[in-house]
């Protein structure tokens, strides 16, 4: 079955940087767009970031753009979101999922928490 292993969270101080990571297993991940969601204490999950599944063409929600930065690699069915220049604002759980989102491939999620 489909699997979505998200890692790299943490503490971190504002202005700090973090790496996600996601691996999935279970469908041909190259097939797939892939993205990264957040919940924030007390919000909806929101999709922070995307990428398609071969161009690699990507897209920001507004918040993060020029600080947030997501890639992946096929070879390693991996997704990445690389996050710079962190606010707290940014503290949340980040969970990936394809694009657009099913519901029953939510992993556990990685906690980002960004505090001095």
């Amino acid at each position: 079955q489909v699997q979505l292993v998200e890692s790299g969270g943490g503490l971190v101080q504002p202005g700090g940087s973090l790496r996600l990571s996601c691996v999935a297993s279970g469908f041909t991940f190259s097939n797939y767009a892939m993205s990264w969601y957040r919940r924030a204490p007390g919000k909806e999950r929101e999709l922070v970031a995307r990428i398609s599944s071969l161009r690699g063409s990507t897209g920001y929600v507004d918040s993060v753009k020029g600080r947030f930065t997501i890639s992946r690699d096929n070879a390693k069915n991996t997704v990445y979101l690389q996050m710079n220049s962190l606010k707290p604002e940014d503290t949340a759980v980040y969970y990936c999922n394809k694009y657009p989102y099913t519901i029953t491939w939510w992993g556990q999620g990685t906690q980002v928490t960004v505090s001095s």
